[in-house]
């Protein structure tokens, strides 16, 4: 243990004066460390289990290299403790404590005192046992709500600092580009624009309650190729600017985020973690980040083992340090021994060192970790799933179901005879993504309670009073030919059917979907498109339900059902939300983030595409959807009229955008009005259209709105042939309507002046107001 240091000597030590400003309190710490403490800022700690089960992050597995101990690692003091709670089964109570006991170790361990960050996954809500599990990312692209989305973060946000939490590794915002990915359920969709403004609502939801949001993954790891991960990125500079960087430049300038985490893959030859034009030029020149760079796990260590661009450790430690990566997560290994080895020897300037960790001290200021471990309150340990985190998971999760397709049976008859069949119908694991402790963790631990109560379909169809016959089939790769026979006796013996069918989350293909889950075609899993034509085989009105962390390609399956639903794991109160749109007291509101495609051979090609890359006469392969981004029905129906679009505007300026929309049905309801542009001649191909706003208006039977955005020229800019960003003048044409291929109103504007570099400054969103008529 190190001794406590006299009061006369700690007043004269400007680094613990609290009134200081960070930046001084800081420089003064710095100067005062050796190498070693230094380096020690630098590094995790991760306190596996004795019997950790089945992985849970991508090890390395250096069978000749054993993980220091704790003790170890605590004299030159600790930057990071990794997933205290979500590593295990604990109950609240108990990690909570033990976390404050690691605290306390740590901060004794060091001649400073300095406590570590305490980081945790939230992707899906604060990942630990018997927390509320919160929907998926795709669930949030569908809701198309940003106020929902920050409310829902700060919600996960105040959990985790009741539990002594500082840093959250979510949001991730990479684009889908292929949803063959296994970490499409971690996305919130295909769509720049979107995935920029609800990742943004969720970084200052989760900022706003004291919680250090993680940007991830940083950049260009979901447009890896064939959709298989960690592979490499096969995609150019304009397509990496315009697409997969534009949500990360958002939430960072206008949602604050305070930390980054590098991404796996590697672009163009060059790993992310090893790309100093990309973590230090872009990211912190360019757009101005001065937070803390952290590795995905094990990232450091894999530029030797994995990318082979370092001999040694050492080396990838001195090549990630140089690139800007400040914390080796999610345990010491190359940040350890082997960096300051070659620091000592001059391989790694002292400067880099300094500079990493004077980011992660600035960091642990403004946490308040520079006094020491915060002092226990010695209360009751916290409700990780009160009852208005439930309400709002709920209604999240109620905001996302999408009605892709419905002839008439929704909402279920009133005592109507109800089969739900399928192997997702009576499953609570249908809810829930990889990111979620009981997929993530609680599977190793199979006689562990779930830790939050989890309606299966069939449980919460029952709730609302529906006559159900459940037939649940196994698992979802295991149906055999009686599952199938029994299932569709069911369904033949009922008025309706729900076929409930998706997949089963899982890591490194334990499942379906999720990290490392990645898959070939987009055809259902197992025998699920069997049993869905047996069951359509009986003439029975089938309500297909599916509950996935992808799209899955329905050709021969959407045409022939009554009724298409589609749930993108909606979390613990998914059941219930589900059930509720079937029997009708839930208005469906949700629409695609991700285009549903319509057969499973591809690769699929996103809605952001050039004409070239769509349907042309050139090519007998049609890429068109079955259901396009943006699509989503409604009980009722609506009318858009009176565009109005402001002619001109210098290349600088401002253009109005305003329609009127009309629920023209007998019942209230949400249209999610879209705003999209095309550019018809440009210097580069450009898209055939791009989102460049929304707004969720809901209006009772006969009411009408007038919708009006506020059009920067900003929102046309795009990298141009030198790579540079631009707006080009002329003609920018204008639809207005209900998703990217339904789109009644249509107009244009032109830009009047020179070409423009918009600068560090540009417009980012498009601000949109809603008068009621």
């Amino acid at each position: 243990m190190t001794e406590a240091v006299p009061a006369a000597r700690a007043a004269r030590e400007p680094w613990r004066d609290r009134g200081l400003p960070a930046a001084a309190r800081v420089a003064d710490l710095l100067a005062r460390m050796t190498p070693e403490e230094k380096a020690g800022q630098l590094a995790g700690f991760w306190a596996m289990p004795a019997d950790p089960g089945d992985p849970v992050a991508p090890m390395e597995d250096d069978s000749q290299e054993t993980a220091p101990d704790l003790d170890e690692v605590l004299g030159r003091g600790l930057g990071q403790l990794t997933r205290v709670f979500g590593t295990t089964p604990v109950p609240a109570a108990e990690g909570a404590a033990r976390l404050a006991e690691l605290q306390r170790r740590v901060a004794a361990g060091n001649r400073f005192g300095l406590p570590a960050i305490a980081h945790e996954e939230c992707l899906n809500g604060f990942m630990t046992w018997g927390a509320t599990v919160f929907p998926s990312p795709p669930a949030w692209g569908a809701t198309f709500d940003p106020g929902l989305v920050a409310e829902m973060a700060s919600a996960i946000g105040s959990a985790m600092r009741a539990a002594g939490v500082h840093q959250g590794l979510a949001p991730v915002l990479d684009v889908v580009r292929d949803p063959r990915w296994g970490r499409t359920e971690e996305c919130i969709g295909e769509d720049p624009y979107l995935v920029g403004v609800l990742g943004t609502a969720y970084v200052r939801g989760l900022e706003r309650s004291g919680v250090v949001a993680t940007l991830k993954h940083f950049a260009g790891y979901s447009a890896s190729r064939a959709g298989r991960n960690m592979a490499p990125a096969p995609i150019g500079p304009r397509e990496f600017a315009d697409v997969v960087v534009e949500p990360f430049v958002m939430a960072l300038r206008d949602g604050g985020a305070r930390s980054v985490m590098h991404s796996y893959t590697d672009v163009d030859g060059m790993p992310a973690a090893a790309d100093e034009r990309l973590l230090t030029g872009l990211l912190r020149d360019e757009l101005g980040f001065t937070g803390v760079v952290v590795a995905d796990y094990f990232g450091i260590s894999f530029l030797q083992t994995r990318h082979r661009v370092a001999a040694s450790q050492g080396e990838a430690a001195a090549v990630a340090l140089r690139a800007g990566v400040d914390m080796e997560l999610p345990t010491v290994r190359c940040y350890g021994a082997p960096l300051i080895e070659e620091v000592r020897r001059g391989a790694v300037p002292g400067g880099l060192l300094d500079r990493a960790a004077e980011r992660v001290l600035t960091l642990k200021a403004e946490l308040g970790l520079l006094d020491g471990p915060p002092a226990t309150s010695g209360e009751a340990a916290p409700d990780l799933d009160p009852p208005a985190h439930r309400t709002l998971t709920r209604l999240v999760a109620e905001e996302s179901v999408v009605l892709l397709a419905n002839d008439g049976v929704l909402p279920l008859a009133s005592g109507a005879h109800v089969a739900v069949v399928g192997p997702l119908a009576d499953d609570p694991f249908a809810m829930l993504g990889a990111y979620t402790f009981p997929s993530h963790v609680g599977r190793s631990h199979p006689d562990v309670p779930l830790g939050v109560e989890i309606p299966t379909l069939v449980e919460a169809l029952r709730a609302e009073g529906a006559d159900v016959r459940a037939e649940a089939c196994a698992d979802v790769l295991a149906a055999g030919d009686a599952d199938i026979a029994a299932a569709a006796e069911a369904a033949r013996d009922a008025d309706v059917c729900v076929l409930a069918l998706g997949d089963r989350a899982g890591l490194f293909g334990r499942g379906t979907s999720g990290e490392g889950s990645d898959v070939e075609t987009l055809a259902l899993p197992g025998r699920q498109a069997d049993l869905a034509r047996a069951v359509l085989d009986t003439g029975t009105p089938v309500v297909v339900v599916l509950f996935t962390g992808r799209p899955y390609a329905l050709e021969g399956i959407a045409d022939r059902a009554a009724a298409v639903v589609q749930a993108f794991f909606p979390g613990e109160e998914g059941g219930a939300a589900v059930a509720g749109v079937l029997s009708g007291r839930v208005e469906p509101s949700g629409r695609l983030p991700i285009s549903v495609p319509r057969r499973a051979s591809g690769p699929p090609i996103p809605y952001l595409r050039s004409p070239m890359d769509g349907p042309h006469d050139w090519s007998a392969v049609d890429p068109a959807p079955l259901y396009p981004f943006g699509h989503g029905l409604t009980w009722t129906r609506f009318e858009y009229s009176d565009l109005q679009v402001d002619e001109r505007a210098g290349t600088g300026g401002t253009v109005r955008v305003g329609a009127v929309v009309r629920n023209a049905g007998e019942r209230a309801g949400t249209e999610v009005v879209q705003l999209y542009l095309s550019d018809p001649v440009a210097s580069v191909v450009r898209p055939e259209r791009w989102l460049a706003g929304f707004a969720r208006v809901r209006l009772e039977p006969g009411d009408a709105a007038r919708v009006e955005f506020e059009l920067h020229a900003d929102r046309t800019s795009f990298t141009g042939p030198d790579l540079r960003r631009i707006v080009e003048p002329g003609v920018i044409e204008v639809a207005v309507g209900r998703s990217s291929a339904d789109l009644p109103l249509r107009g244009s504007f032109t830009l009047d002046g020179p070409v423009r570099e918009p600068g560090p400054d540009r417009v980012l969103t498009v601000p949109v107001r809603v008068t009621p008529l």
